[in-house]
């Protein structure tokens, strides 16, 4: 990254809002870096980023409300353009000098807005347009210095702004595919407002990387967690461009991965890279650790654990070894720990971000914790990596772990590996099958009555789920044709000894999940 597209960042404040990560999908869509901080940065440490501009999320709380989360007041100082959304407009206008009044009816939902100045924030949009709503609070006195700028028929002060010291006020939430014209209302505050060009680019990116990686790790060795996906696939590709042969890869076989998957691995990197790949076998070991153990956070950071307790055995094969990278992504990040820090939901602890044991040898090196997963495959695509790995449907580390909803058994693990090889055979026939993000089997912890060869069978319960997707922050289960469906229930119910009923997961994340226990 050169210093001048370095420069080019945006700084999302994290007020708790659900969709933050939309807030960072819209700035790097219009190529622009952004990072996702604490609300409670301090203003040196935002102008040590030299951000060209702020951003303020949403968020649950109530200005109301006693303890919520609130900014340095020094921020509004600083001379950045600052945009507020939701919850962040309501804070421009405490910190300013503006009255937030508490309404008695929520606004939730989809509103008019009319546009009452077009000359920045809403250039080129129109005298209206649609605008998601999901408020509880409204400024219904500007503070001195600012005027409205956009208001609804329940919101008088649904925009505004004080043009002088750049700072933007929106009650609505731009950033989500509600807001008809929100892409345009951000790309405003970003080239209009912030004075962006646009020139943060995948190749700037990996100079950037590299320097940073070469720095960090100086004259150490670095072993990497590889399991064959794309995550850290193009995490060896990335440390291995940068330091050589001081960089070591494990691949561990847990007993938790899929139908002939090891094998694959290995023939795969065998045959286009030349790492310095140690391959252990330690099935045993982990199923032991997870007998008995029925809830997910435990499975997964059972299984964190266990994980580093093996590299820390492995690594000793090559010498002195100072650091682990590994393939962790911001989706991760945000939804194992509230985004850096941030006042976020913790959704789930991702076994690479929230298993970590305390008494871990190594110090990580993520190269990739600040990338979705579509930007992940551009950056693999540069590096080289062939599209055998890069089309590679996501596999959580974990692997079949997480989809067996409870005890992890052999048993449990023989009849689900070979439901999912089943899905997967049929799902490669399908003819729009590049279109999928995910497909797989999942293993219920239910037992149903059946009838197989006129005897009554009392057996499990596979669910399927099939969901398309661009990065992984959200899902919709998948259109598929009945009649692949009704293939693909028809061999699991006759082909695998241990199920007598198959379902279909129609639900999309959010609210749900994609995996089952990831």
């Amino acid at each position: 990254m050169s210093k001048k597209s370095s420069q080019e960042m945006i700084a999302v404040l994290d007020f708790g809002s659900q969709y933050n990560q939309l807030i960072a999908r819209r700035v790097r869509e219009n190529q622009v870096y952004c990072r996702l901080l604490p609300f409670d940065t301090t203003p040196s440490e935002l102008l040590s980023l030299n951000p060209k501009g702020i951003i303020l999320s949403g968020g649950p709380a109530s200005l109301a409300e006693r303890g919520v989360p609130l900014p340095h007041r020094g921020i509004f100082n600083l001379g950045i353009p600052i945009l507020g959304i939701c919850y962040g407009m309501q804070l421009l206008g405490h910190f300013m000098g503006g009255r937030i009044t508490s309404t008695p009816k929520r606004e939730d939902g989809k509103s008019k807005l009319f546009v009452d100045n077009g000359e920045d924030l809403f250039y080129g949009l129109g005298a209206s347009l649609d605008v998601w709503m999901s408020h509880g609070d409204k400024i219904t006195k500007v503070p001195p210095g600012f005027e409205v700028i956009a208001h609804t028929q329940d919101c008088p002060a649904a925009s505004m702004r004080n043009k002088s010291e750049k700072l933007y006020g929106v009650q609505f939430h731009p950033e989500v595919a509600h807001t008809s014209q929100g892409k345009e209302i951000m790309r405003n505050f970003f080239f209009r407002i912030c004075g962006c060009s646009g020139q943060w680019t995948m190749n700037s990116f990996i100079d950037y990387s590299l320097e940073e990686i070469r720095k960090k790790v100086g004259k150490g060795k670095v072993v990497c967690a590889l399991s064959g996906g794309v995550d850290s696939s193009v995490t060896a590709a990335l440390v291995n461009k940068a330091i050589g042969q001081r960089l070591g890869c494990v691949f561990v076989n847990h007993g938790l991965l899929r139908e002939g998957e090891a094998d694959e691995v290995r023939r795969t990197f065998a045959e286009h890279f030349h790492f310095n790949l140690h391959y252990v076998q330690v099935r045993n070991r982990f199923l032991n650790r997870l007998a008995g153990v029925t809830d997910p956070e435990k499975k997964r950071k059972i299984i964190g654990e266990e994980f580093i307790r093996v590299f820390t055995e492995e690594a000793r094969k090559f010498g002195q070894v100072d650091f682990l990278a590994q393939g962790t992504l911001y989706p991760d990040v945000i939804e194992s720990r509230s985004a850096k820090g941030g006042s976020s939901a913790v959704i789930k602890s991702h076994h690479n971000v929230g298993g970590l044991p305390k008494d871990m040898h190594f110090k990580l090196l993520e190269p990739l914790r600040d990338l979705f997963k579509d930007e992940v495959r551009i950056l693999g695509r540069e590096l080289g990596l062939p599209e055998a790995i890069m089309k590679r449907q996501p596999f959580p580390g974990p692997g079949l772990a997480v989809r067996i909803v409870g005890e992890v058994t052999r048993e449990r693990l023989r009849i689900l590996r070979q439901a999912d090889l089943r899905v997967m055979e049929e799902m490669r026939k399908y003819g729009k099958f590049s279109e999928i993000w995910q497909s797989f089997a999942v293993l219920l912890p239910i037992k149903s009555v059946g009838v197989m060869g006129d005897e009554r069978t009392y057996e499990y319960t596979i669910a399927l789920r099939i969901v398309t997707s661009v990065d992984a922050m959200t899902a919709d289960w998948a259109k598929i044709p009945y009649q692949i469906l009704e293939k693909i229930s028809n061999r699991i119910i006759n082909e695998v000894k241990g199920v007598n009923r198959v379902v279909y997961d129609i639900s999309s994340k959010p609210p749900s999940t994609i995996e089952w226990e990831w």
